[in-house]
Formats: structure tokens, C-alpha cells, sequence
């Protein structure tokens, strides 16, 4: 199983085609256990935890209670003695568009800063098995962050990766600033995050190389729940949710 593990500055540099036989396997059983996800054990001996973003009308936008339900089931995959490894994947459409941004449209600095917005996200990074995210279609903002917290990340011909958080008045809040400049170098990861664009799963491959960087996610949180205090940040996600243009005033 070591083999299987790359350190978060690797992770797009070893991302592959997604196998069509991985895809196949995403119809899964949940046993009605979750809102959110479908979860299921594969493999001829059961021994692959399998995880499945499930919110398709939201593009597996990832809300506060998915993430609970996903850090629940990590709990439980990671005391299972025989899961030996867990996949996380979304749909062909979508692996996660993203943080859900109606559910912290109104979110203040203080609600920010105080509860330490989004600090529970970071269970995937922190499980013992290796963890492979398989990933099709979007994974901007949170989802690209999520994709990065995983161990390995499998992208499929479709996959976009990108970090928009500008476009609504803020700035990536779950690692953002920190994985994506160790997975595709700093000159990259400043473009995605200062123009939101996004770039596909073989264009990040091409620019990936490792960078060895202190940590720095402490300080990108607190620079995140701060965009939480500023005007434009709530005018980008009520425009978002309003499916308006900003129009924002620099405040």
C-alpha cells in the first residue's frame, strides 16, 4: 500500500487517464445510511472503500453535510481492517464544482474566523490508507481542493481543474494556495488563482513538477475567513446565486 501513496506536491504530476473499468464501478449502494453519498466496498474481496459524491442537481456542490458524511465514512473505512484503500469519485459530469456557495453566501468573518470555516475538510488528508480521487468532469474551487487533499488523484480525458474564487470576491480557503502551487509550480497555480481559469487534467500534467514549500495553510485560511468581512466577497456569491454579473466596488 505504501507505493500507492504521493506526497499533495505530486499529486497532479502522477495523475493518469481514468480507467474506463474504474468509471464502470461508480454504480454503488449507500444502504440509505447518507443524504449526500453512496458508499460501497469493492474489489473481488471487498477490500477498496468506495466513496460517491452524490448532489448531481448541484454538480456535487460540496455543502457542510456531505463533507460530515464523508468524514464519517473515512472514520469507519479507516478503522475496517480490511479496507486496505478508499476511492473517492463524483460523476461524469462533475467530481465537485465546488464549495456550495449558497450555504455560505451569508456567512460573516466573525462565524468565519470563530468556528474555523471549512477546518473539518481537511479529514481526507489526514487518513493512515491511501486515498485516490477519481475524477471526471469539474473539480474547481473545493472540489479541486478535495481532489487535492487525496493521495493520488485518476483524471478522466474530461476533467477540469481550477480554482475560480476570484470571479466571487474571495480567494481558495481548503489548501488551495498550498497544494495547487506544489502540484503544477508557483508561475501556474498564481495564474489559475488570479484569473480563475481552469486547465485540464493533461495540461496539468505537462506543468507539474515538485515544489517543496513551508506551511502555509494556517495563513490561507485566515486570509479566507477575512474575504468574509469585505463587500465584494458577499456581492460575488449573491451574483453567483442570483446568476448575475458582479459588480464589484473593491470594498
Amino acid at each position: 500500500m505504501a507505493l500507492l501513496c504521493r506526497s499533495a506536491g505530486l499529486l497532479l504530476k502522477h495523475s493518469k487517464l481514468l480507467p474506463s473499468a474504474l468509471a464502470a464501478t461508480r454504480q454503488c449502494s449507500s444502504g440509505g445510511q447518507y443524504q449526500y453519498i453512496l458508499v460501497d466496498k469493492k474489489g473481488e474481496k471487498k477490500n477498496v472503500g468506495f466513496i460517491q459524491l452524490n448532489r448531481p442537481k448541484a454538480l456535487n456542490a460540496l455543502c457542510d453535510g456531505l463533507m460530515m458524511e464523508v468524514g464519517k465514512v473515512l472514520d469507519a473505512f479507516e478503522a475496517d481492517s480490511e479496507v486496505g484503500a478508499i476511492i473517492i469519485t463524483g460523476s461524469e459530469k462533475a467530481f465537485a464544482a465546488g464549495a456550495d456557495i449558497k450555504e455560505m453566501q451569508n456567512r460573516t468573518f466573525q462565524e468565519c474566523y470563530g468556528g474555523n470555516f471549512l477546518a473539518h475538510w481537511n479529514r481526507v488528508s489526514t487518513v493512515k490508507k491511501p486515498v485516490i480521487a477519481a475524477v471526471n468532469g469539474f473539480a474547481l474551487g473545493g472540489g479541486c481542493e478535495f481532489a487535492m487533499m487525496c493521495d493520488i488523484i485518476y483524471a478522466g480525458e474530461k476533467a477540469q481543474f481550477g480554482q475560480p474564487e476570484i470571479l466571487l470576491g474571495t480567494i481558495p480557503g481548503a489548501g488551495g494556495t498550498q497544494r495547487l502551487t506544489r502540484a503544477v509550480g508557483k508561475s501556474l497555480a498564481m495564474e489559475l488563482v488570479l484569473t480563475g481559469d481552469r486547465i485540464s487534467a493533461q495540461e496539468a500534467k505537462q506543468s507539474a513538477f515538485e515544489l517543496t514549500l513551508a506551511e502555509g495553510n494556517r495563513l490561507e485560511k485566515r486570509l479566507f475567513h477575512a474575504t468574509f468581512a469585505t463587500e465584494d466577497r458577499k456581492e460575488g456569491m449573491t451574483a453567483f446565486v442570483e446568476k448575475r454579473k458582479a459588480a464589484f466596488q473593491d470594498k
